[in-house]
């Protein structure tokens, strides 16, 4: 796949860029290793004066820097906004609170391991490659950046080829900032050059969100020669409905949750699994909130879906759907492509779903919603779990028993009750089974790329 910025709304190529042959990437492996000597010798503090600079300099870039998002990836340009903002937050929590998180831990009574003083110390491993998607191309990454550097990590970023134009823009925000030279570094390469940095002693630890596959392959190479692993990987998140719930509320949300960022987030909702005692209410609120959108230019601020951001993903969408309705799903809105340019699909509502249709064990990547109706509340968690996936999930029930039984059933990283999904700094985010393991965010997040040491002194 070429490294390109092609503009998803008219297919149309906005600029091509040269991969960075072998010696560009060792020289900018190099810069990493030697900032990551440099870096684990500065203070807390002045990371993190370091880090306010850097989110003080996206926060002031907010217009170009989200025009950079919707035009390589196709994001409403309300939603880009929200995206560059958010990572500006997430810099300066990480900046507030790495040094609490990472704070040596003392053994409370020493003499029961026969020691003056015992304890533990969180130390940074050094150079980590991030293997990111295209879908949120500045927070995936900044997601991983502002705990990892504040930990005294360097970072060495290897994006999505179809947003190189964010990758760039990357390489040099924390260096602006006043982080050493080499801090955080872009590699503009190919799948295949993966494994090769991964496999360089200078690269301690790896992280990656993307597909299954990718993450297979990933987790592999980091295996073999046993290096740490975190991987985000695809998620197929129930949205379960109960009687007791607020319909207008949980429908209203239940769109929110399906076609934000277009739909192509692997913790969207999209198996909304219902009651069938609120099934044929939910689902005509449902629906008709779902055709209500705006489908169109991602630049105009009144649009509230846009083009997915590849041919190949568009095709896909639409394959699933066909399928689907090959084999009898009923479709109460959209089902079909239009005909004009970009890589348009419209907002869409699939009932009547049986075992024998892809989109039933399939992630759909795209604003594509499946409706499922249920007897009870074990037959709710039976299809919420019979995915391989286990990243996120919602349920809608106001019964204060109900929820800590739905919290307990559910395979999934996270439950959010009378909620959707939403990734906060303050909580760790990851998820189980197929989607991966390890967690980002919160105090989980900065810790996965530290080594726990034990001391123990006489």
């Amino acid at each position: 796949m070429p490294i390109a910025s092609v503009n998803p709304a008219t297919g149309e190529t906005i600029e091509t860029f040269v991969a960075h042959d072998d010696a560009e990437v060792q020289r900018r492996i190099a810069e990493a290793a030697d900032a990551a000597e440099a870096l684990r010798d500065t203070t807390y503090s002045q990371r993190a004066e370091w880090m306010k600079a850097a989110a003080d300099l996206l926060e002031a870039d907010v217009d170009s820097a989200a025009q950079i998002i919707t035009r390589e990836m196709g994001k409403p340009i309300a939603q880009s906004r929200g995206e560059v903002l958010k990572c500006a937050k997430n810099m300066r929590y990480y900046a507030e609170h790495a040094e609490s998180f990472l704070a040596a831990e003392f053994l409370a009574d020493p003499s029961v391991v026969t020691a003056a003083e015992a304890g533990s110390v969180w130390q940074p491993l050094g150079v980590v490659l991030a293997v990111m998607p295209w879908n949120y191309p500045f927070w995936q990454v900044v997601r991983f950046a502002a705990p990892a550097l504040m930990a005294g990590n360097t970072g060495l970023l290897k994006h999505a080829s179809n947003v190189p134009q964010s990758a760039l823009y990357l390489d040099t925000l924390f260096e602006k900032g006043g982080f050493p030279v080499g801090s955080f570094r872009t590699l503009l390469i190919g799948s295949a050059g993966v494994a090769t940095v991964l496999e360089d002693a200078r690269v301690k630890a790896v992280t990656l969100t993307g597909s299954e596959q990718a993450g297979r392959s990933v987790a592999a190479t980091a295996g073999q020669q046993i290096k740490k692993a975190v991987l985000e990987l695809g998620g197929s998140d129930p949205f379960i409905v109960m009687p007791s719930a607020d319909l207008e509320a949980a429908a209203t949300t239940a769109v929110k949750a399906r076609i934000g960022n277009n739909g192509q987030s692997c913790v969207a909702a999209k198996r909304f699994i219902v009651h069938t005692d609120v099934y044929d209410a939910f689902a005509e609120l449902f629906a008709a909130k779902m055709a209500a959108l705006t489908v169109g230019d991602p630049m105009d601020e009144a649009v509230d879906v846009g083009p997915l951001a590849t041919e190949s993903g568009r095709d896909e969408v639409a394959e699933l759907v066909d399928d689907a309705v090959a084999k009898g799903a009923r479709v109460l809105v959209g089902g079909s492509a239009p005909k004009s340019g970009g890589w348009y699909y419209p907002p869409t509502v699939l009932a009547g779903l049986t075992d024998d249709m892809r989109v039933v064990l399939e992630e759909t990547f795209g604003p594509v919603a499946s409706l499922y109706e249920v007897a009870d509340r074990e037959e709710a968690v039976k299809i919420a779990n019979q995915t391989t996936f286990g990243l996120s999930s919602a349920v809608w029930t106001t019964d204060a028993a109900e929820q800590d039984w739905f919290v307990d059933q559910l395979d999934a990283g996270a439950v959010f009750v009378n909620g959707m999904t939403v990734s906060y700094p303050e909580l760790p985010f990851g998820g189980v089974k197929a989607s991966g393991y390890g967690r980002e965010l919160a105090a989980a997040g900065i810790r996965e790329f530290c080594n726990l040491k034990t001391f123990w002194k006489a």
